[in-house]
């Protein structure tokens, strides 16, 4: 098994996905309100890139999420706010959502044998679905408007540890997986910090979100790795 990281969205080439596992990170915030929103019962997450394509999407008793520069899109029932999705009124229901990088991301990766959403929220579980699969991992960091993300960045460090601890063995990786997977180890016990001081964390805590980079930072809390099958995003079946 090889890892490959690749530091965002518009560094991503379709033969760089062709025949790999995919994990799309967007850790503030979309893939960890992902994973929070079936942790809490949601039926599937259906993720778009434009609002239009949202609204166009969106069937009668369908929920939509999303957001533009971090603020919930007017009209919408949520946001991206992972807290919004801690809730009993998701469970069954489908989710349509669209926000600035993530959903993008996913769109992007679609190209992949196999599509997961990966968080720090779920990252040991990200590396044991991988080895389920025994394919080449790339780990696609969505970035802030095609521009490297330290959080995302971390997380990939963070994956790439657990799947080397859980393999057992050391695994080939690129210089970027490497230099992340150091990253991680260096500021594991500093965690929130990091995620607080960096852009997006920043950007997030003066829009009054620091409780959202806070529990983002929350390390293999969930069990739970969305696949992307058919448009939606489920629960993958381990």
């Amino acid at each position: 098994m090889r890892i490959d990281c690749i530091s965002n969205i518009s560094e991503t080439q379709a033969h760089d996905l062709a025949g790999k596992t995919v994990f799309v990170i967007d850790v503030l915030r979309a893939t960890s309100t992902m994973v929070t929103a079936l942790v809490h019962g949601s039926s599937c997450i259906v993720p778009v890139e434009t609002v239009v394509q949202a609204k166009q999407t969106a069937s009668e008793g369908d929920l939509l999420a999303g957001e533009r520069q971090c603020k919930k899109i007017p009209g919408f029932h949520f946001g991206n706010s992972p807290h919004e999705f801690r809730t009993d009124a998701i469970a069954g229901k489908r989710i349509v959502m669209t926000t600035t990088n993530g959903t993008r991301g996913i769109q992007k990766a679609a190209r992949g044998a196999t599509v997961f959403a990966g968080s720090m929220l779920n990252a040991s579980a990200c590396a044991k679905a991988a080895l389920r699969l025994r394919r080449d991992v790339v780990l696609l960091c969505a970035g802030t408007q095609d521009v490297f993300a330290l959080e995302d960045g971390l997380c990939a460090g963070l994956i790439t540890r657990e799947l080397i601890q859980a393999s057992g063995r050391e695994l080939e990786m690129n210089d970027f997986a490497a230099a992340m997977a150091a990253a991680y180890a260096h500021i594991e016990h500093r965690l929130e910090e990091a995620l607080l001081s960096c852009d997006g964390g920043v950007r997030l805590s003066q829009l009054g979100f620091a409780d959202d980079v806070l529990y983002c930072s929350r390390v293999n809390c969930f069990d739970i790795v969305p696949v992307l099958g058919d448009g939606a995003l489920r629960a993958f079946d381990r």
